[in-house]
Parts: C-alpha cells; sequence; structure tokens
C-alpha cells in the first residue's frame, strides 16, 4: 500500500487502516525511513492491558521469568552462559 502526500504536506490514511489501527500515530523517523505507530485512545488502558498477568508478579518472579527464558534461549543457540 503507498500513499502520497497534498500540496500542503498532509497524508491521508486509508479508511480500512484507520478502521483498523485508529486515528492517532506516532511519528517516528529513522535514517532511511518513517514509522506511523498507532497511539491508543486509552493508553493507560492499554499499558494495563499489555501487562496482562505481570501487574500481579512480583519483582522477582519476573526477573526469574526473564533469567529463565534468557537461558532457555542461550541454549537454543548452543552457548554455555
Amino acid at each position: 500500500m503507498s500513499a502520497e502526500t497534498d500540496g500542503q504536506g498532509r497524508l491521508y490514511i486509508p479508511k480500512d487502516v484507520r478502521e483498523k489501527y485508529g486515528e492517532k500515530y506516532h511519528i517516528v523517523t529513522y535514517e532511511d525511513r518513517i514509522e506511523l505507530v498507532p497511539v491508543a485512545d486509552d493508553p493507560l488502558a492499554a499499558v494495563r492491558e499489555a501487562a496482562g498477568e505481570l501487574r500481579d508478579a512480583s519483582v522477582n518472579d519476573v526477573r526469574a521469568d526473564i533469567e529463565a527464558e534468557a537461558k532457555a534461549e542461550a541454549r537454543k543457540k548452543g552457548d554455555d552462559r
């Protein structure tokens, strides 16, 4: 999918994309490209949803899960850490 800006620099996002991702976006610029990142209507609710079960986990539980995942990934790649 592609789009062009109009004479005033506005970019029109197709309706199906807006319906899927919403009306607000952060513009992230890189050396060779830009990205539009959807912004939730209620950012706090989005964070709570993304955190899911982590909200009720202790710091030690989260740390142990991260360490276990890192060790499993290292074993999978053949590291012996």
